[in-house]
């Protein structure tokens, strides 16, 4: 009943910018928390950023100064704005709303099927 779309993701050099975004859609009446995480090859699915519904915003150190999380609350839009791009970077970034509540009456967590973002040297 949830579904969570990214996009924006591609190929860029390093030192290059990207900016994605992850639309929510279906019943939803309100997402607590709205975030993005990545995954590189051979790697653990790692946290990025996380933003919460009042705007409240958590980076990981590696991000931190590059990147900026951003939301709508209506629609239920999160964006990664991502700076000085390394190839470090390089992964799988996807989406994730924690705490959704929908109809009817109902709640729980969704993730997207994911961006490949590409930075090359």
């Amino acid at each position: 009943q949830v579904q969570l779309v990214e996009s924006g993701g591609g190929l860029v050099q390093a030192g290059g910018s990207l900016r994605l975004s992850c639309a929510a859609s279906g019943s939803i009446v309100s997402i607590n928390v709205m975030g993005w995480y990545r995954q590189a090859p051979g790697k653990q699915r790692e946290l990025v950023a996380r933003i919460t519904s009042a705007g409240m915003t958590n980076y990981a150190d590696s991000v931190k100064g590059r990147f900026t999380i951003s939301r709508d609350n209506a629609p239920n839009t999160v964006y990664l704005q991502m700076n000085t791009l390394k190839p470090e970077d390089t992964a799988v970034y996807y989406c994730n709303a924690e705490n959704v509540f929908f109809s009817p009456f109902r709640r729980g967590d969704f993730w997207g099927k994911g961006t490949l973002v590409t930075v090359s040297s």
